[in-house]
């Protein structure tokens, strides 16, 4: 069968590799066309375009690069019409997403949507289009169904968390091995994750690196994104205890001590690879502004919002400050607390749901058909 998946950042391109290696499993003839990212090229079939074409963030951002978007939805549009899929699968990125799939829908393909759109956390009007143009919803966030089937009448599965799988599959790396390969010295290790967007990572870097001077006995490793080349992080290495590591997100946190983490997926990675963190964002003033008038969660991360408590210290917009950032850095270093912690991450583990959230989103898909 013929199948196209739309994924347009890099969390997409992970969740977007592991379903298509569960897809050739299933089903022996399956061709894949993809909107992607190098996870995704690297398992197979026919990359389209590659998500850092597609990635913007923010309210005003996206305003500055409507022609772009327009003409990648043309494009896109044009590319089924050529394939002629026997399904959709749609990735999470809502904003380009549902107005694929609302076209789709009526042109008379298949639509699945793989990783809901989080419109809990805000645009909960989406929920009339998704009723109108998506066949198949399956989510990865335990609250999800009940948000779907018992507020919205909306029938979905839940098929666990992909990320469970992701780090499950991840090869242990050694800890000297990592530290050789890469040029670290023998110090303990603070991750830093700014993200993969340039806009947050000018941003958050910065600031999350001003604390270095007060951890000496420490190295601040930055997290590299795959789509950011090194000369952009270049100009932030300003200090001998800070280095860099390049599209190595998961050995970093597997050989982490701490990390400090922009909200987003990889506040939820980081819990998985039980690492103490600090969730760190500060969006800019317009962003902001329009954000918090219409977002009403109690929280930005996705290990506080599955577990329904602050389990990690959030710093959000003027509380995300050097000397706010020092204080709950020196907090999660202290061995009662980083106990605590990890018991809260072991129970966010067992609501996740377990391993296996590709191949049964796969196995449904296939089924479908």
């Amino acid at each position: 069968m013929k199948y196209y998946i739309i994924a347009g950042e890099a969390s997409g391109d992970l969740h977007g590799s592991n379903l298509m290696k569960a897809l050739f499993k299933e089903d022996s003839n399956a061709d894949i066309r993809f909107w992607g990212g190098d996870l995704m090229q690297e398992v197979g079939g026919t990359l389209v375009k590659h998500y850092k074409e597609l990635a913007f963030m923010g309210f005003v951002e996206v305003l500055f690069h409507l022609k772009t978007i327009l003409n990648n939805i043309a494009i896109c549009k044009k590319d089924i019409t050529d394939f002629q899929p026997d399904v959709i699968v749609f990735i999470d990125y809502p904003g380009f997403n549902l107005r694929i799939a609302k076209w789709a829908k009526e042109a008379g393909f298949k639509t699945h949507y793989y990783i809901s759109p989080q419109i809990w956390a805000w645009k909960e009007s989406r929920i009339a289009d998704i009723k109108r143009d998506i066949d198949k919803m399956y989510v990865i966030l335990p609250f999800e169904k009940d948000f779907y089937e018992k507020k919205h009448q909306f029938s979905v599965e839940f098929v666990g968390h992909p990320l469970i799988d992701a780090i499950h599959n991840q090869p242990l790396i050694d800890d000297a091995i990592f530290r050789t390969e890469n040029q670290l010295n023998e110090k303990p290790i603070i991750a830093i994750l700014p993200g993969s967007r340039k806009q947050e990572i000018t941003k958050m870097l910065s600031l999350m690196l001003s604390v270095v001077n007060d951890f000496p006995e420490y190295q601040f490793v930055i997290a590299g994104a795959p789509s950011q080349e090194f000369s952009f992080y270049e100009g932030f290495i300003t200090n001998e205890n800070i280095k860099f590591v390049s599209n190595q997100t998961y050995p970093l946190l597997q050989n982490a001590t701490a990390a400090l983490v922009t909200s987003g997926t990889a506040t939820l990675e980081t819990a998985l690879f039980k690492i103490p963190e600090v969730v760190c964002y500060k969006g800019s003033w317009a962003s902001y502004q329009i954000a918090k008038r219409i977002i009403t969660l109690k929280y930005i991360s996705l290990v506080n919002l599955i577990m329904d408590e602050e389990v990690v210290t959030e710093l959000i917009q003027e509380n995300c400050n050097t000397k706010r950032i020092r204080e709950e850095l020196k907090k999660i270093l202290e061995p009662h607390y980083r106990e605590k912690l990890l018991h809260k991450y072991d129970v966010l583990e067992a609501n996740l749901g377990g391993i296996g959230a590709s191949e049964k989103t796969a196995k449904l898909i296939v089924g479908d058909m």
